[in-house]
């Protein structure tokens, strides 16, 4: 399997973060990893072999990215509208760095699908909904979509408010409602079993899957069972499952 390392600074940041890329032509696929994860967690969890097959085929090739977490949403000493802020520029290093090498790396293979685990399918929803222009299909594996309940506190202002999927998609109307349900399609998995419930991933997944269906916009939700916990060899499952239908 072809793999390829790129390091790209951020102004935004003023750091360096790294993309690693695992195929040689297909769809491509932008991995955010769980909180505060690396590039190199994604294949490290066995997420990269449990789609082999497909990126063998050149059907899919996966684009895996450092989180900014640990400055960000995981820095619990700040207040959450501080954690916020600071994930704009993440959001800047995405779409300004991260963005044009997928394109320039992928031979314009076609749009750009979003995935993750836990956190990490967090950032993959709240990327697709406000740039679906970018990232017209969100794959998410037990995320949890309200920022303010991840030890949480302080005052909420704008910048907590449109990076919190539960409270800016029940506002959604008008013209770019209309765009999102003719551009977006999201995928909700979630299992039933062990850390899914103390995570608030599973509330959370029916929540975010009511807030879609209210908004006709298009999704998909997927629940498996009470065996199956909140953790790595469910999501390798659950990405070999559905990858598939999608590249």
């Amino acid at each position: 399997m072809r793999e390829q390392r790129a390091e790209l600074h951020s102004p935004a940041i003023g750091a360096t973060g790294t993309v690693l890329c695992y195929g040689h032509y297909g769809r491509p696929v932008l991995v955010f990893p769980s909180e505060a994860g690396r590039a190199s967690d994604f294949a490290g969890n066995g997420m990269v072999g449990a789609v082999a097959g497909l990126i063998d085929a050149g059907r899919v090739k996966l684009y895996c990215v450092d989180s900014y977490d640990a400055s960000s949403w995981a820095a619990h000493d700040l207040p959450t509208e501080e954690r916020a802020r600071r994930h704009g520029a993440y959001e800047t290093w995405i779409v300004d760095q991260v963005v044009p090498h997928i394109g320039a790396d992928s031979g314009g293979a076609g749009d750009i699908a979003v995935t993750g685990c836990s956190m990490g399918a967090y950032h993959a929803l709240n990327f697709a909904l406000k740039r679906a222009d970018l990232f017209p299909l969100a794959l998410c594996f037990s995320g949890s979509y309200d920022p303010a309940r991840w030890r949480g506190w302080g005052e909420r202002g704008d910048a907590t408010y449109f990076n919190s999927p539960v409270d800016y998609v029940a506002n959604l109307h008008g013209d770019h409602l209309d765009w999102l349900r003719s551009r977006l399609s999201v995928l909700l998995v979630c299992g039933q079993g062990q850390w899914e419930d103390t995570t608030g991933a599973l509330d959370s997944t029916r929540r975010m899957a009511e807030l879609l269906a209210a908004k006709q916009i298009r999704y998909e939700l997927d629940l498996w069972g009470r065996d199956v916990p909140h953790d790595w060899p469910s999501w390798r499952f659950q990405f070999a499952h559905h990858l598939p239908r999608f590249c």
